[in-house]
């Protein structure tokens, strides 16, 4: 019997974390419908979106053009090198930009804007909670959901696609800065090729992982914080900075995994 328990300990476990692990996808799923469904709701917030568009958006934009032109140098120079082995250096314009508009470009400008603009999110909310200002909206009859949640969240699904863009063209800026400028690629060349190999299906596909990473960065965002006086770990400060830590991990990991689904399924 004492052999039997030792083999169903571990078995047991598994099946807790399992259980847990479908409970806490099944609320943040609830979570995020219920953000989707307020942001339509009337009356419009059409204030509050445009404030958290400021700064989701706006406010993302010096960080997304310093990484965007760096990471778009770094590409021209590494694939200059790489092409030129092949005699292929006429390539680099559409090297550079397919990467960026497929991969590069949506994956670093959501995770710049979580480091950026995500944590803030959750740390607000994780304060708002704690000194019982959400108590304090439910009091009066206002859902804490519609109030905080809605326009973040339509905000991000407004920003991340508008930054993912400004992302892609400041970063083939910089490969032709690398390509053409410093390492003499004819610069007609290089953008003649960009234009021959970029087809609308890239665009799109970049555009739409550009939403799906919106919707996790102010999900996930907005749920840490939300949720902050739930955690076991800690309460008060340090919950906060424990859900403002998990909100920014959680949400990279996720950006990762779902871009690999994503490009599995426009391939």
């Amino acid at each position: 019997m004492a052999q039997i328990d030792v083999v169903k300990m571990p078995l047991s476990a598994l099946g807790r974390l399992t259980i847990s692990l479908i409970q806490e996808v099944g609320k943040i799923t609830i979570f995020f419908l219920k953000g989707l469904f307020h942001i339509f709701s009337l009356p419009l917030q059409l204030s509050k979106i445009i404030e958290q568009i400021h700064f989701i958006g706006m406010k993302s934009v010096p960080v997304i053009l310093l990484t965007g032109a760096s990471t778009g140098m770094v590409l021209g120079l590494q694939g200059y090198y790489t092409l030129v082995k092949f005699g292929s250096e006429g390539l680099l314009g559409a090297a550079v930009a397919l990467t960026l508009i497929r991969e590069m470009g949506p994956v670093l400008t959501a995770i710049m804007v979580t480091a950026r603009a995500g944590s803030a999110i959750a740390a607000e909310i994780g304060i708002m909670r704690i000194s019982e200002q959400i108590d304090a909206l439910e009091t009066m009859n206002i859902n804490p959901i519609r109030f905080l949640v809605g326009p973040r969240l339509a905000a991000s699904l407004i920003s991340f696609p508008l930054l993912t863009a400004i992302f892609d063209m400041v970063g083939i800026l910089g490969g032709y800065l690398t390509g053409s400028v410093l390492l003499g690629i004819n610069p007609g060349v290089y953008f003649a090729r960009i234009e021959s190999s970029v087809e609308p299906i890239d665009i799109t596909g970049g555009f739409i992982k550009a939403f799906v990473f919106a919707a996790i960065v102010a999900t996930i965002c907005c749920f840490q914080g939300y949720y902050t006086h739930t955690r076991a770990e800690g309460f008060g400060a340090k919950g906060v900075s424990l859900s403002t830590t998990s909100a920014v991990v959680i949400s990279c990991i996720l950006i990762l995994i779902t871009d690999y689904v994503i490009t599995s399924f426009l391939l």
